[in-house]
């Protein structure tokens, strides 16, 4: 081929790029979304993170060595911001919502909705229509084995959605193939957590590494606000109730 034809064709290759910068993509460099990103509150999480944050309009997968190893600490931050503006939808978790917990974390509870399934399908239907639905600013879907099927199912909803999408897994599942373009292992450490990024739109990361988790931070996308004091009788008790959960087959009409 002439010098001259490759010339025309390195041109236009070129230009196609630079028009459209997030077409492609080298594996030795970081990644970007087209879509919106909120930060995750850890600025050396952040450093490691297509754009600096959480990907809206994307399945992203936390793979837990064991429930209650530093996941809601991690994501605190986060939903800290959603729930000012959004509620907060936990499908399926391992362990019934503490609501004072979600208060004294600084999370608005009045912005959780609970849902609860009796099969997998209906839990993975219930995902589905939280996020064309679009009303909900966040999802957190704990599912203990979910089908390749599933997984593309899931992300072809949320990238037709601006809602978060976080699916916890079990660390086991760290192998299976997954269209999902992020996926953290989470391990427990003192204090924090051991993050290995197992996929992301960017250079591979081998090493884990360890994050420290504060009790309580501050949100990652609104000012930190100090939680009202209240004044409690010593010889009373505040009892704060439970909410029931929404069934999957019986979601609130304004998520359907």
């Amino acid at each position: 081929m002439p010098a001259s034809a490759l010339s025309s064709i390195s041109a236009a290759a070129q230009s196609v790029v630079a028009a459209l910068p997030h077409a492609l993509w080298r594996a030795d460099q970081m990644g970007s979304y087209q879509g919106v990103v909120t930060a995750s509150g850890h600025p050396s999480l952040d450093r490691e993170l297509p754009n600096g944050g959480w990907p809206h309009s994307a399945l992203i997968e936390l793979l837990l060595q064991q429930a209650g190893c530093g996941e809601m600490r991690l994501l605190q931050p986060a939903l800290m911001g959603i729930a000012s503006q959004r509620r907060i939808v936990l499908l399926q978790p391992p362990h019934l919502p503490q609501i004072a917990a979600w208060d004294g974390a600084g999370l608005a509870s009045g912005q959780l909705l609970w849902i609860k399934a009796a099969r997998s399908a209906d839990a993975l239907w219930s995902a589905e229509q939280v996020l064309r639905n679009g009303s909900c600013g966040a999802l957190l879907l704990w599912q203990s084995h979910v089908r390749g099927e599933a997984l593309r199912r899931l992300h072809l909803a949320a990238q037709a959605s601006d809602t978060l999408l976080w699916l916890l897994r079990p660390l086991s599942a760290a192998h299976e193939s997954s269209p999902s373009p992020l996926r953290l292992a989470l391990r427990p450490a003192r204090n924090g957590v051991e993050i290995q990024l197992l996929k992301r739109k960017g250079p591979q990361h081998e090493q884990a590494f360890y994050l420290p988790l504060a009790a309580t931070v501050a949100p990652a996308t609104a000012p930190a606000v100090p939680p009202p004091s209240f004044a409690v009788p010593d010889h009373d008790t505040l009892d704060r109730h439970t909410p029931a959960a929404a069934g999957a087959g019986n979601i609130a009409p304004a998520l359907v």
